[in-house]
């Protein structure tokens, strides 16, 4: 995310609770990466767990810039 979608999201998540659950979800799963990434040996059960955690990351990244996007655009309209 780039640094006005962080601004937009500390700004509107307070009272938007849909954007706080999707930045709390992606949290979660940028922690579960990070700790499957340290390994130096993961079996393929954990290789095919990585592959879905970061399509479920990008999916939620996806959906919370598009909310963003238009609460700002109502914000601003």
């Amino acid at each position: 995310m780039d640094a006005r979608e962080l601004r937009l999201l500390e700004e509107l998540a307070p009272t938007h609770p849909d954007l706080q659950a999707l930045w709390d979800e992606h949290i979660l799963f940028e922690k579960q990466l990070e700790k499957l990434e340290k390994k130096s040996y993961r079996p393929p059960q954990e290789e095919r767990q990585m592959r879905e955690l970061k399509k479920q990351k990008l999916d939620g990244k996806t959906r919370l810039v598009a909310l963003l996007d238009r609460y700002a655009a109502a914000k601003e309209g």
